[in-house]
């Protein structure tokens, strides 16, 4: 049975398990949804920075 010559230090464990955290999001493309004032596509959970609308109601006023 194969046994660690040595103890892996937290940063090279954190390191390791950084890299696979960083692939996985890098990658993927944020979702849009509608936004239902307008209709412009926005990040969801987000004021649009069309209208300046969140969850039906005037957020910020946008010339």
């Amino acid at each position: 049975m194969a046994v660690p010559k040595a103890k892996t230090s937290k940063w090279r464990r954190n390191q390791r398990r950084a890299q696979n955290f960083f692939n996985k999001f890098r990658r993927s493309i944020p979702s849009l949804s509608e936004c239902p004032n307008c209709g412009e596509k926005i990040l969801p959970h987000r004021v649009c920075p069309y209208c300046g609308h969140y969850k039906g109601r005037e957020v910020i006023s946008v010339d």
